[in-house]
């Protein structure tokens, strides 16, 4: 009996733990909470709770709950050192996060090809990227100067949703280039209800509006969908990109440095997943 216990409250612990890694890849540039709900066999369970929760909730609960909690955890904590660093150090934490979207793109490109790659899922990527580089250039030549507030913050959440609701979405990188990523998430480490109010309303009416659709996309036409994602990641991350910070050798060689540790950060991320992945399935797999 008490070891029963002891198991069930390791299994809670590691829970708990995967939802704060969750909540850490749904805020941090380059990681997306979404994969990493694909990773630790929780995304379905969670898909279905948001797309019929009257229904998948109870079935779902005793695992959503230590996750819930997690997720809270790791987000919160993670958003005020972010929002600390963007402030303080802008130019080197951004090419930090370019190396983590760098780094992580082998593995959203496998993530991509898990049923296969027809000709239409490229057509797709290219046509996402195209798009999706135009409209962002447009964006930096008209010098459109966006300041945040309500609406922008709804915005703001609806990114957020889709980032967990689309795996291989991170919300930093449509956030980043409009110059809201800062704001957003310097408001929700600071606990700013200004903030908080609008990101989560937006938040909500996306999971309630989207939640369906998306995940009947994604069963239908995978490759297409996954693929476009990835061509929207590789277009934002280029537009993010500080080239003017390599003007003077110093800086060149803090922001190669950080780009290169955020490379090899991403990998070691990876490859740390696919061990657990082999060496623990069914601990890591949903109930």
């Amino acid at each position: 009996m008490l070891s029963q216990q002891g198991g069930r409250g390791d299994q809670m612990l590691i829970r708990v733990l995967q939802g704060a890694l969750i909540g850490l890849g749904a805020v941090l540039p380059g990681i997306s909470g979404g994969v990493l709900c694909v990773i630790f066999g929780v995304y379905q369970p969670i898909m279905e709770v948001l797309a019929d929760p009257r229904r998948a909730l109870r079935r779902h609960l005793r695992l959503l709950i230590p996750i819930g909690i997690g997720v809270v955890i790791g987000f919160l904590g993670i958003a005020k050192i972010l929002g600390f660093l963007l402030n303080r150090y802008p130019d080197p934490s951004v090419c930090l996060f370019v190396g983590l979207i760098a780094g992580m793109l082998p593995s959203l490109y496998r993530e991509a090809g898990e049923h296969g790659r027809g000709k239409s899922a490229f057509v797709a990527m290219v046509v996402a990227f195209g798009v999706t580089l135009a409209l962002l250039v447009t964006l930096r030549v008209i010098s459109l100067a966006i300041v945040p507030n309500f609406a922008w913050y709804l915005f703001c959440g609806f990114c957020l949703a889709l980032s967990v609701i689309a795996p291989g979405m991170s919300f930093s990188t449509l956030l980043m280039p409009l110059g809201l990523y800062t704001p957003f998430i310097d408001g929700i480490g600071n606990l700013d209800f200004g903030v908080l109010i609008p990101g989560g309303l937006g938040a909500l009416v996306t999971i309630l509006l989207c939640s369906r659709a998306v995940n009947l996309l994604m069963q239908r036409h995978y490759p297409q969908m996954f693929h476009a994602i990835l061509g929207i990641v590789v277009a934002a991350t280029l537009v993010i990109v500080p080239f003017g910070s390599f003007n003077t050798a110093s800086s060149a060689a803090i922001n190669g440095i950080c780009l290169v540790a955020g490379i090899a950060g991403a990998l070691l991320l990876d490859r740390m997943n696919a061990r657990v992945m082999q060496s623990c399935p069914d601990e890591f797999k949903g109930e």
